[in-house]
């Protein structure tokens, strides 16, 4: 019995390109998640430090400065600050520029349990970030190739 042999299906390089380059960036962001609970953190409020901490210089980021960063609905940001407060992590100051406006700063807690978890994660793409880094390039370097068929193409 012989074995029939098929054409290869329309974009498969892309699509290993993509499932390669998906699989790496899943691998960081579960040691992330890692790190996160380990710290005693959900990993919403990790990010919510993060994006906190590293607001470009004359930002004072906000409820909604974050919920944009995070692409999360302004309800469960509010929501993710009420426990970093609780915690410790976080403070409200009223912006002294618009009182209306709330902004949110790291505390001392805060700075110092964010600093383990960039460590963590330096560490973690010092190790597997060259790896990340060609998954990225052979998805750049197939679509650069040619576009993908469009799945009206396929179905044609």
């Amino acid at each position: 019995m012989s074995e029939r042999t098929t054409a290869p299906a329309p974009n498969q390089s892309l699509h290993q390109a993509l499932a390669s380059f998906r699989h790496q960036l899943r691998k960081f962001l579960l040691v992330s998640e890692n790190a996160a609970n380990d710290a005693g953190l959900h990993p919403q409020q990790h990010q919510l430090l993060l994006a906190v901490a590293g607001a470009p210089a004359g930002c004072s980021p906000s409820i909604a400065y974050a919920a944009d960063a995070l692409g999360l609905k302004h309800n469960t940001v509010v929501e993710l600050v009420d426990r970093c407060v609780q915690q410790g992590l976080l403070q409200r100051a009223i912006d002294l520029a618009d009182r209306r406006r709330v902004c949110l700063r790291t505390t001392a807690r805060g700075q110092r349990v964010l600093n383990r978890l960039s460590q963590v994660h330096m560490r973690e793409l010092n190790s597997q970030g060259p790896l990340l880094i060609q998954a990225l390039q052979n998805v750049l370097q197939t679509t650069a190739r040619g576009l993908p068929r469009s799945a009206r193409e396929n179905d044609e």
